[in-house]
């Protein structure tokens, strides 16, 4: 397999939209990849295609026949996507939605017993466990995130699983933190107490870092967010097996069972993410000799990975004559410097500065980036470090070592 090349991430960035200039501001670096990435061009055209198609699903004329067909392959090849070669693909309003509609099912279709998850799982999985738990007579149990590294680890999940285990949730990757977890060994600690657990796995943050392989995880749901890698805004996706898919969740009276969707769906939305599995496939094409879609799609995912541990090196020990942000005097980053768990993004605060001036300070010299605080988003995280906020950066594959330079070279000129 070879690397992603500078020739390559020439193309790589031809392919989506607003690369180099905010279509509001001008010219700047994008790194707030994790609170949406960017979007690939051709998502824009296919977006735009199917908002003009008066036809709806379900009817007896061509255009309904066809829009079926596209939706039935953007199923398979989200399945190829997600690595699952069994179960449901569905779309519905957002990832945080399907998570909600996901846990709810598993909780209401269980007896009593134990809802598993953990302190460093963002709040729309632990919101929904905490709601539904109740309705469902369920206690909610929450296993203990490791402040210093930003994970939880299977060990951590085994001290905590009883027999009693329903269902369970694991955050694949943190949105504060970056940091990935171990979901088979996660899986394989609940397993070993509770085999008949409900496991529900949010990959809204991994999804766009590549890697995904459902078949080999025994789960029982994923969900993603198509905004965050590469599609667009106005559906989330799920896949639910077929354990999940069988217990009851609401539909309508006399409607196919299994069938997860409410109402008519946007054909555009799945054949968007059509766009996604197609460009993750030809970038699997230029970085090896593999011709298998599914072993594309996977090596794909290896030089994202790759690429982005380069770029995260380089805004952590430097590049060039420019320091990173492990020599920066009163810079501590969120989960140690060199954490092997880390996912294209380093969130960092500084002695005396408050993180949403330095987020301003940053726009001001072109660099695109987020504050987290310790709110309902980034508490569980950020408040047992005692800081009320952190700056977030997050990469992508498409960004440059030069990007890299430009933020570490504004961070040296605003901290002095």
């Amino acid at each position: 397999m070879t690397a992603i090349t500078p020739e390559l991430l020439t193309e790589i960035r031809a392919r989506f939209a607003h690369v180099e200039t905010c279509p509001f501001t001008g010219p700047r670096v994008f790194f707030e990849n994790a609170g949406g990435a960017l979007t690939l061009t051709s998502v824009v055209e296919t977006s735009a295609r199917f908002a003009a198609i008066p036809d709806n699903q379900g009817r007896d004329n061509p255009a309904s026949a066809a829009l079926g067909e596209i939706i039935a392959k953007a199923r398979e090849d989200a399945a190829l996507f997600l690595g699952a070669d069994a179960g449901k693909v569905f779309v519905g309003e957002s990832g945080t939605e399907l998570l909600f509609r996901l846990i709810a099912d598993a909780c209401l279709g269980t007896p009593g017993g134990v809802v598993l998850g953990s302190t460093v799982e963002h709040p729309a999985s632990r919101s929904a466990c905490a709601r539904w738990a109740e309705v469902s007579g369920k206690r909610h149990v929450l296993v203990p995130h490791d402040d210093a590294t930003g994970t939880v680890t299977p060990e951590a999940y085994a001290a905590a699983v009883t027999g009693d285990v329903r269902v369970a949730t694991i955050l694949h990757t943190s949105p504060v933190t970056g940091m990935s977890m171990d979901v088979p060994g996660i899986v394989a600690a609940i397993r070993a107490k509770a085999p008949e657990a409900l496991i529900v796995v949010d990959g809204i943050q991994h999804a766009c870092h590549g890697g995904i392989d459902i078949a080999s995880y025994d789960i029982d749901g994923y969900v993603i967010s198509p905004y965050k890698v590469f599609s667009r805004h106005g559906y989330g996706l799920a896949w639910a097996s077929d354990r999940l898919s069988g217990l009851r969740h609401d539909a309508l009276i006399g409607a196919p069972e299994g069938n997860w969707e409410l109402g008519t769906r946007d054909t555009g939305a799945y054949a968007t993410f059509s766009d996604v599995v197609e460009y993750f496939e030809w970038l699997g094409g230029e970085v090896s000799g593999e011709s298998d879609p599914r072993a594309r799609i996977a090596a794909a995912g290896r030089a994202i990975h790759d690429h982005e541990a380069a770029l995260t090196r380089a805004m952590l020990h430097g590049t060039g004559n420019l320091p990173g942000l492990a020599e920066m005097a009163g810079v501590t980053v969120v989960g140690g410097v060199d954490n092997p768990a880390r996912e294209g993004l380093v969130s960092f605060y500084a002695d005396g500065q408050a993180s949403p001036d330095l987020v301003a300070a940053l726009a001001d010299q072109g660099i695109r980036v987020h504050t987290r605080k310790a709110d309902h988003y980034s508490g569980n995280i950020l408040a047992p470090l005692g800081q009320a906020d952190c700056v977030r950066v997050s990469l992508c594959h498409y960004n440059t070592e030069a990007e890299v330079a430009a933020f570490l070279a504004a961070m040296q000129r605003i901290l002095g």
